[in-house]
């Protein structure tokens, strides 16, 4: 048995390596793998796009050969036959004798059993090391698999002041281009964007993601863009055009309507598909959006939209986390406001814990968690 500080290494680096599957892997979590011999790393891997290979068999099949080896796993792992076969299985079948995960898998599928398949095959099996880091590598897959809904993060970009676009509506752009960058790669590791239909009026947004501002490696860059997220669009009354650029070919849209609202012939001959949802107060069910999202396998949710729905948003108690880029720049008190929150007593204040603050550019990017 290697000592802790030789463990600690491996499984940092089973962590780093997971962090490579994150703009792809989707709707399974990103994780990581490293088989290590005699103090040799024989070979690594990460989770490919769905329907490819998991991490462990990326490595088993790196190392050739890996009877005698210790797999260091970021999440444990898989027992049971979905679209690739069961990673404990194949684990077993090598000859890997000491298995170390990071933490057990939350889908209640796993939950524990690819742990005890290995140990039952006589595998050496430890779990818990950095597991709270292995945990903040797969937030929104843990949240899915434990609530039925991923993890929701809103993007908001604002003025010094507040502000996040002039009374005519005009907001671009607020923020310079390498905060524009950052939100790209937000993007990128979403499972799906949601946005208001006045938002999409406004701006005829695409939603997109776009490969030159995406500021990451070739490869990356070309798992990103091949796994586009799934923009989700909140229309009570269906008033999109069909002509939209967000219900362009090429990247997956969602339509969400209210109940008895007929979708025209120009908007079904298009990309996106059409979804009813529960009425609410003032527009749809966003809890009802949640749980489809949910049920659509999707991890990550990115929030772009105007001040109504991410306030709704935030008073719902839907938001997990704000990602807010502030610009030093001044739009002054008739531009619109962060967000719509219709409150009148100080006893109303939404409270906020700041969890990050960092420079982007010549922009400060805030990172809020609710409570």
């Amino acid at each position: 048995m290697m000592d802790s500080s030789f463990d600690n290494r491996m499984m940092a680096r089973a962590l780093q390596l997971a962090r490579r599957g994150q703009y792809s892997a989707m709707p399974n979590p990103h994780v990581g793998c490293v088989l290590v011999r005699d103090g040799e790393v024989l070979g690594e891997g990460f989770t490919q796009p769905a329907g490819g290979a998991h991490a462990e068999i990326e490595a088993l099949s790196a190392a050739g050969e890996a009877r005698g080896a210790t797999a260091y796993v970021s999440l444990e792992p898989c027992s049971h036959q979905g679209r690739t076969g069961p990673c404990a299985e194949a684990l077993v079948e090598a000859g890997v004798v000491r298995v170390v995960a990071a933490m057990e898998d939350p889908n209640p599928a796993v939950a524990g059993t690819g742990l005890t398949r290995l140990r039952e095959a006589g595998v050496v099996v430890e779990c818990g090391l950095m597991a709270s880091e292995a945990a903040r590598v797969i937030p929104g897959f843990i949240a899915r698999m434990t609530r039925g809904r991923g993890r929701v993060r809103a993007k908001l970009a604002m003025s010094l002041d507040g502000r996040t676009a002039m009374a005519s509506g005009d907001s671009q752009w607020i923020t310079g281009p390498p905060a524009r960058r950052d939100v790209q790669r937000l993007r990128a590791g979403s499972c799906a964007i949601v946005t208001g239909i006045g938002t999409v009026l406004a701006d005829d947004c695409n939603l997109s993601l776009r490969a030159r501002e995406l500021d990451l490696d070739e490869d990356e860059v070309a798992r990103a863009i091949a796994r586009q997220p799934l923009r989700v669009v909140l229309d009570s009354n269906l008033q999109i055009p069909a002509v939209a650029r967000v219900l362009s070919a090429g990247q997956p849209t969602l339509v969400c309507h209210a109940p008895n609202v007929e979708v025209s012939a120009a908007q079904a001959d298009t990309n996106a598909d059409f979804q009813s949802l529960p009425r609410a107060d003032d527009g749809l069910d966003l809890e009802a959006l949640m749980n489809e999202l949910g049920r659509r396998q999707c991890n990550e949710i990115l929030v772009e939209s105007g001040p109504r729905l991410a306030g709704a948003m935030l008073q719902a108690g839907l938001l997990d986390e704000l990602i807010v880029y502030m610009a030093p720049t001044l739009l002054g008190d008739k531009a619109r406001p962060l967000l719509h929150l219709p409150l009148d007593l100080m006893s109303q204040k939404i409270p906020l814990q700041i969890e990050d603050v960092c420079k982007v550019g010549q922009d400060l990017r805030l990172t809020l968690t609710p409570g």
